[in-house]
């Protein structure tokens, strides 16, 4: 029996669902093209003010995806442009929350076992154990050798996290492919995807990052307990 619990688990973990299949298993409700009140205050953003270190760290980034990110894998995207603007966005760890790289989060939901990996995740946690896997995880997919539908990935971290957390709250996240980036928001069985901003453009990059700061903010004062 034991054995094949595992098989199960190890056969759920390879289920690669799509977008469309997590809509009828759960009965979500995909909210497109009109936003919601929550997209709408997490997008209304000014330019973030950045200091001397932080434009300098910017200007390098930038140019160095400009110039290679054709060229990446998943891991070269995680490292060398999506940990850099995390940090600019101020996503990393503070107070209260740890950012985790790379964990596998799993629930039962409605008879259904989903497991994921989330490529980041914003979680109150002690050390390496993560407690409260707060509504923020980034699903990275490169122009070379992409896997996966990443927005359905995105969904089922969503939906693990709301079952664990068990406190309504809505969630956060962005959906990253390649040089295209997507905010989302989920409230119960809705989400809403924002429009597409290119991470290669300055001015979109600069908005991704106080975007990404605006969220810190809505974490801070209204989704930590």
């Amino acid at each position: 029996m034991a054995k094949r619990a595992k098989k199960q688990d190890d056969e759920s973990l390879k289920k690669d669902w799509r977008e469309g299949e997590l809509i009828e298993a759960f009965n979500l409700n995909r909210i497109a093209p009109t936003q919601t009140a929550l997209m709408q205050e997490w997008l209304d953003v000014q330019p973030p003010q950045l200091n001397i270190h932080e434009q300098y760290n910017f200007n390098k980034d930038l140019a160095r995806a400009q110039k290679q990110i054709t060229g990446w894998n998943e891991e070269d995207l995680k490292m060398k442009f999506i940990s850099p603007i995390l940090e600019l966005g101020e996503l990393m760890d503070g107070d209260g929350v740890i950012g985790y790289f790379d964990r596998i989060i799993s629930a039962t939901i409605d008879g259904i076992k989903l497991t994921v990996k989330s490529d980041f995740m914003l979680a109150k946690g002690i050390l390496d154990v993560f407690r409260t896997p707060y509504f923020h995880f980034q699903e990275y997919k490169p122009y070379k050798h992409p896997s996966g539908d990443s927005m359905a990935q995105l969904l089922e971290a969503f939906l693990i996290a709301q079952e664990k957390n068990q406190n309504g709250k809505p969630m956060y996240g962005v959906d990253i492919m390649a040089t295209n980036w997507q905010f989302v928001v989920m409230e119960g069985k809705d989400y809403c995807i924002s429009p597409i901003y290119n991470s290669i453009d300055r001015a979109n990059l600069l908005t991704i990052i106080a975007i990404l700061r605006k969220f810190k903010h809505i974490l801070e004062t209204r989704l930590m307990d």
